[in-house]
């Protein structure tokens, strides 16, 4: 089974409610450091109490959407407020994002092809 980390992989979630945000950007030129720290990111984000799964996608243009899993609303607001990701965060603003957007919702139900929800 795929770890809920890993790139290029659908998240294996539990079966519905749980929570949704979606990370909606635009990036900058070059790298500058970004790429280091959104593994860094992924990876504190996985060690944190009500993760579930990530699954993201950037194209060459420089959209990217990122989408974390999420038990309840309190483990959002917990990650949000984590040091280190308000670091990742504020650098995001200033350095790496020219626009960005995020949106949280509330996932009532999923189907798909592959193996049954955990």
């Amino acid at each position: 089974m795929a770890d809920s980390t890993e790139p290029n992989r659908i998240a294996k979630t539990p079966l519905p409610p749980y929570y949704a945000v979606i990370f909606t950007s635009s990036r900058t030129e070059g790298d500058r450091g970004y790429a280091g720290m959104a593994e860094r990111m992924v990876r504190l984000a996985s060690q944190q109490p009500g993760f579930l799964g990530v699954e993201t996608a950037r194209s060459t243009e420089g959209l990217g959407i990122t989408v974390s899993y999420w038990r309840n609303e309190e483990s959002i607001a917990a990650w949000k407020a984590q040091v280190d990701h308000q670091v990742a965060q504020e650098t995001g603003r200033r350095l790496w994002y020219s626009d960005y957007h995020v949106r949280v919702a509330r996932v009532e139900r999923e189907y798909g092809k592959g193996p049954a929800i955990l």
